[in-house]
């Protein structure tokens, strides 16, 4: 890839709030959905398609945009993208019906895999003693505007209406990308090849790689118990408790302590085991979700829960990250889109299991669902896993 400048802190700082801002486009709509249901005249049911088709749009541009930083330069990639991401926000604010949000989601998921190049482009320009750390630090800046964006379009939702939302980040997107235009390094691929030959590389990781398919099966359970959560949370609330969409997206804020502690796990994943990491953070996992069971009826609960389920969820993705890194240092935007497009496939399956388990078996259904999937992931671990990492 040619000799890069060491990462400075300023950047680094600048890629965790890039990411963290971007990605939260594809969370927007998460407590919004009770009131576009209602706007549309659907059931919630057929509204979760709205955030289903946001991370499906996730994983498609994960698939095919991602890979590219391989191949041309980072820069050129963030001006095509971006260009798409204002019109794909511009389109959800005017919708006029369900099915044109939805199709405007996709294209925001889509353009909204942006950040995906920062986590590589950390792990490249990091000393491989501090590349836990940097993965951390823009991890959480990713954490951070997930868990946010839930607080910020609940509140601006109910006092302004759904659509302003997305105006609103139509503005701060174009804001960022004067920023990052100015001052994101620029990074020189190695890869000569083709597209064609390049998306076939992705196939001969998955198949050669056994800790890439076993880091993203785990991640890809993890990530669909977090939707779960997050995608059923806002008619929890509003069934049991008969809370908005504002006080639901404040739930987002109280997972940023687990987003923080993802600089203490990436300073850990430099010294400590990998697999005593994964093992405790499922073990956490599946803690949450015993909480969340009885807690269908208690607010404390739910947020000792999600303060849990934040923090396991993160810890394992962190370290799932830096095994992959460590790894193929030639090709790690593809090892990343191998990864995180199983893992946004998991994020879109949770999201329509949660919706089921939410419309015929209501809270317990959810929680129940939540604890199978963390379960799978500890055995999936505990059996294939490998115990010196």
């Amino acid at each position: 890839m040619g000799k890069q400048k060491k990462l400075s802190n300023t950047v680094l700082y600048l890629m965790s709030i890039s990411a963290g801002l971007i990605v939260a486009n594809l969370y927007y709509n998460q407590p919004l959905l009770h009131m576009i249901s209602v706007s549309f005249g659907v059931s919630e049911s057929a509204v979760s398609n709205v955030a289903l088709s946001t991370q499906l749009g996730y994983a498609f541009g994960l698939l095919f945009v991602i890979p590219l930083g391989d191949m041309i330069s980072n820069h050129k990639i963030l001006k095509i993208d971006f260009i798409l991401m204002l019109l794909s926000l511009l389109a959800a604010g005017f919708s006029t019906s369900l099915w044109l949000l939805v199709s405007a989601s996709f294209f925001i998921g889509c353009t909204s895999a942006l950040p995906q190049l920062f986590v590589p482009m950390a792990a490249q320009l990091s000393n491989p003693e501090n590349r836990g750390r940097a993965i951390g630090i823009v991890m959480s800046g990713l954490l951070i505007g997930i868990l946010a964006s839930r607080a910020i379009s609940g509140f601006v939702g109910e006092q302004f209406g759904w659509r302003t939302m997305y105006f609103v980040a139509t503005a701060m997107m174009l804001a960022l990308f004067i920023v990052l235009n100015l001052k994101l390094p620029q990074i020189k691929p190695a890869y000569k090849g083709s597209y064609n030959d390049l998306m076939k590389s992705l196939i001969h990781l998955f198949r050669t790689e056994k800790p890439l398919r076993l880091a993203a099966f785990r991640g890809g359970l993890s990530f669909a118990g977090l939707s779960v959560f997050w995608t059923t949370l806002v008619f929890l609330m509003q069934d049991n408790f008969g809370y908005g969409s504002s006080i639901t997206g404040m739930f987002g804020l109280i997972g940023v302590v687990g987003a923080l502690a993802a600089t203490v796990v990436g300073k850990l994943s430099d010294r400590m085991s990998k697999n005593r990491i994964i093992i405790v953070s499922t073990f956490i996992l599946i803690l949450s979700w015993l909480v969340f069971l009885f807690s269908h009826h208690s607010i404390i609960g739910i947020i000792i829960g999600v303060i849990l389920v934040d923090l396991g969820q993160q810890s394992l993705h962190i370290a799932n990250q830096n095994i992959i890194f460590s790894r193929n240092e030639n090709a790690r935007n593809r090892v990343n889109t191998v990864y995180m497009v199983i893992f946004f496939l998991g994020g879109a399956l949770g999201t329509v299991l949660g919706a089921i388990a939410w419309q015929h078996y209501q809270w317990m259904g959810v929680s129940m669902l939540g604890l199978a999937l963390s379960l799978a992931a500890l055995v999936a671990h505990l059996a294939y896993g490998n115990k010196n990492e």
